[in-house]
């Protein structure tokens, strides 16, 4: 894989998704409807998916695609592929609440090495360099080039006073049972990929998901994550997150920076 192509090809399809997005989003109204999964769907989604996806098999076309919006892509047993959420946290879209983004992942023998996140609504955008290091880029974006960055971090967490994350849809009793097993000094939400992105920058240090999850909804945030330094482990025994499973569905995980403790379940 040609890294620095694959970086420059991601950034510029999802900052071209995302002002799809951002033009449907602005609109009076949209379509909703309900996928089989009874999942929500846009007409956001779609438009979204069909830049990134024509764009990806144009630069990279003998590298497996796996996309939310394409069923017939989720039926691949692959280990190497890129994955796509073209529009990660549709609820918060439709409530018009600014937490969804673009996530754009390569996986390599089931490891997400590289990845874009990119909220359109808070013009934040981060991703991996070609070396695979984390950064997040100062807005305005041009799609030619890229503009200011600053590598990110995860912190070093006081395990006395941590700075957890969660779910703002998803939030469920069993996710504030395990959180209550630690030591908290302050409690946030966010919407989609971005409460990866929020302990790659060291603005929260744990962010526990007892919840079900797909592949395309976690490999960006993972890949920047770990280009920060962080870990993600699957909930139940701790080991590493993986990709390329059977049907792209995720087990309970637990994305972290390393200085925390964790807590069994």
């Amino acid at each position: 894989m040609d890294f620095e192509k694959l970086t420059q090809v991601m950034r510029t399809l999802a900052l071209q998704a995302g002002d799809k997005i951002m033009e449907i989003y602005a609109a009076d109204d949209f379509e909703v409807r309900s996928k089989s999964d009874e999942s929500p769907v846009t007409v956001a989604d779609e438009a979204a998916d069909a830049i990134i996806s024509a764009g990806l098999r144009a630069a990279f076309p003998d590298i497996a695609l796996v996309t939310e919006e394409q069923a017939a892509s989720h039926g691949q047993s692959v280990s190497t592929f890129l994955i796509v959420d073209p529009l990660d946290g549709t609820k918060e879209f439709i409530k018009r609440r600014g937490d969804f983004t673009v996530n754009i992942a390569y996986v390599a023998d089931g490891v997400p090495v590289r990845g874009i996140v990119y909220a359109p609504a808070k013009d934040r955008l981060f991703y991996t360099q070609a070396d695979g290091t984390a950064v997040e880029e100062t807005a305005p974006f041009a799609k030619d080039h890229a503009g200011a960055t600053t590598p990110i971090n995860v912190s070093s967490p006081d395990n006395a006073a941590l700075l957890v994350v969660a779910s703002k849809s998803h939030r469920d009793q069993a996710t504030d049972d395990y959180i209550s097993k630690y030591a908290t000094a302050d409690m946030k939400s966010a919407g989609s990929s971005l409460k990866f992105c929020l302990v790659a920058t060291g603005e929260a240090d744990l962010y526990p998901r007892l919840g079900r999850t797909m592949e395309w909804d976690t490999a960006a945030g993972h890949a920047v994550l770990k280009g920060a330094g962080g870990e993600v482990v699957r909930f139940d025994d701790h080991t590493p997150l993986g990709y390329g499973k059977p049907g792209f569905e995720n087990p309970f995980f637990i994305a972290y920076a390393p200085g925390v403790t964790l807590e069994k379940p």
